[in-house]
């Protein structure tokens, strides 16, 4: 009797801890089959607090097509449940998601002239103005700071402008990070891309002349309210945090805030989505304020390129249609001969095309807005990976996607410069 009583007493136990284990936030993968499941994950992607990671919309799902789904642990006995009452399987991709934060977030190096592993860790936005501050003051024969606005909630938007030491009138091209604020790997590359350029200006034939015939413009962080809440408050935001009086939503996605086809299918007019376009072309500080400046540097940037994540993609106008850009056989060329490199050098695959054709209609973007300006040559990226860890890239696979993004950039900016001698 003793004995049942023990073991009756563990058993209790042991089922007591299992009911009472807390659900941990996961990523699932989802396709599917039919039109009534793409209508059941489409609200399921839109409730519950889950967040669509990709695509970047639930109009975009079709039948057949790999969603990748955020879902926090309140909401996962639900999302299981339904789910699975309509016979549709799911596979985790991510079960440790506050592991892979926590690892994202540790850094012991924030003095990049003291650590040899700044570059391959990820920074809040107090670090990135440090770091801006100090690579001023270090390197001021090549490093010129440009003040071009303020954000939503004031925070300044620095432009860096690298230049070697030719003197003769040059072309430019410019660089933005971190348009959509979950996107980490987006301004580590920025980063990256700054400390190399420097470094390794007079050592490296490519970068030598590509900061000896262009003046360099680079906008670390495009979206700093944004940023610096996916490091304070929530990790999966997207947007911008700009309010507005008659909706509680908070937030406008500044790559559709651009006016190339604004608003139009592929971007929302509800607040409360995550692709919403804003109230009109350029209604947020950000987005007027790269607009602003390239309208005003329209005649000497030739190169326009924008860094997103993930999925690995070189993409070219147009986004906001299906049309074919004028030049697009010259786009095709450079973007191909980029991730021919990056296969070549890091054994990795990227896609390349026409946006709209290569992933869904996106309306509203830079890229489409700097070419239409006039900009021939304007590219949007989309860094590591293909989905194994998507926005929660840990720091260790930072420097091979930084080398294979700057493979891209040195490629395509080799080839412009060929082609506006």
């Amino acid at each position: 009797m003793k004995f049942l009583l023990i073991v009756g007493f563990w058993i209790s136990i042991l089922i007591g801890n299992q009911e009472c284990t807390p659900e941990q936030a996961q990523v699932f993968s989802i396709t599917a089959r039919t039109e009534e499941e793409v209508e059941i994950l489409r609200n399921v992607s839109s409730d519950y607090e889950t967040v669509l990671w990709q695509p970047a919309a639930p109009s975009h799902i079709k039948a057949n097509m790999e969603v990748h789904l955020f879902v926090p642990a309140a909401s996962m006995t639900t999302v299981k449940g339904l789910l699975n009452k309509h016979h549709m399987t799911h596979k985790v991709m991510l079960s440790n998601v506050e592991e892979l934060i926590e690892m994202q977030t540790r850094n012991d190096s924030t003095d990049p002239r003291s650590s040899a592993t700044y570059y391959e860790k990820y920074h809040s936005l107090e670090d990135i103005y440090d770091w801006i501050n100090i690579t001023i003051q270090d390197h001021p024969e090549m490093v010129q700071l440009i003040l071009i606005g303020s954000s939503y909630e004031k925070q300044p938007l620095f432009v860096l402008k690298l230049s070697g030491k030719e003197s003769h009138p040059k072309r430019a091209m410019w660089i933005d990070c971190g348009i959509h604020a979950r996107e980490w790997i987006s301004p580590a590359f920025c980063l990256w891309f700054v400390h190399y350029a420097i470094s390794f200006y007079n050592l490296n034939h490519d970068i030598t002349e590509m900061l000896n015939n262009m003046d360099i413009y680079v906008l670390p962080v495009m979206n700093p309210d944004g940023y610096k809440y996916t490091w304070t408050k929530n990790r999966m935001w997207r947007k911008n945090r700009s309010r507005q009086e008659d909706s509680f939503c908070v937030g406008a996605d500044l790559n559709r805030n651009f006016d190339a086809n604004w608003c139009t299918e592929g971007a929302s007019k509800r607040p409360c989505d995550e692709t919403y376009c804003g109230r009109f072309p350029e209604s947020e500080p950000e987005a007027m304020a790269v607009a602003n400046f390239l309208r005003s540097h329209k005649n000497v940037i030739k190169l326009y390129l924008s860094i997103h994540s993930y999925s690995q993609m070189l993409l070219f106008p147009y986004s906001c249609s299906y049309e074919e850009a004028t030049n697009h056989q010259e786009l095709n060329e450079l973007a191909h001969e980029a991730a021919m490199n990056i296969r070549r050098y890091y054994r990795n695959l990227y896609k390349y095309g026409p946006g709209a054709k290569t992933i869904y209609l996106a309306p509203g973007g830079s890229d489409d807005w700097a070419y239409n300006l006039g900009i021939p040559y304007s590219f949007t990226f989309e860094l590591q990976d293909k989905g194994q860890y998507g926005f929660l890239l840990p720091p260790k696979y930072i420097a091979k996607a930084c080398n294979e993004a700057l493979t891209a950039v040195k490629t395509i900016a080799m080839g412009v410069i060929k082609k506006t001698q």
